[in-house]
């Protein structure tokens, strides 16, 4: 599968101003590398330490939770399963924030499968600022119907 070909909108129902993907990079079933460009203007950094502006950690994590939305869409695409629903996420566990991130940073974003039980996916993402990790964390996702 080319995800070359792919946007990253064809696969989850996020939408500016809370899409935290620009572009899938690379993908091997079971694990996929995204990127996201921070911009400099983001509202956000008015008021998260505007002296010393940081994205906010829930908002990196948001950036892992989005890109394993992806790989499920991924590996649902690959397996022609047509399962009904997108992936929301159900448990986060162990999270680590080593670095933080800032106006005109790059973040590069692994998540890769560990298990898929039935319903429930379960996953491990690293987040990375300039070669080095930011944050990492393991998460679960299932399939909701949010109609």
């Amino acid at each position: 599968m080319m995800i070359q070909d792919l946007k990253v909108t064809d696969l989850i129902p996020h939408r500016p101003p809370f899409l935290w993907v620009d572009s899938m990079i690379e993908y091997d079933h079971s694990s996929l590398l995204t990127e996201k460009y921070i911009p400099e203007n983001l509202e956000v950094f008015q008021g998260h330490y505007p002296d010393h502006p940081i994205l906010p950690g829930v908002l990196l994590c948001e950036a892992l939770f989005q890109t394993g939305a992806l790989l499920i869409a991924l590996l649902l695409r690959e397996k022609e399963e047509s399962k009904v629903g997108v992936p929301v996420l159900t448990r986060v566990e162990r999270i680590k924030f080593k670095r933080p991130v800032g106006p005109g940073d790059t973040i590069r974003m692994n998540v890769s499968l560990k298990e898929a039980l039935g319903a429930a996916w379960f996953l491990k993402g690293t987040l990375r600022v300039k070669e080095k990790i930011a944050v990492q964390v393991n998460f679960a996702c299932t399939l909701a119907d949010l109609k």
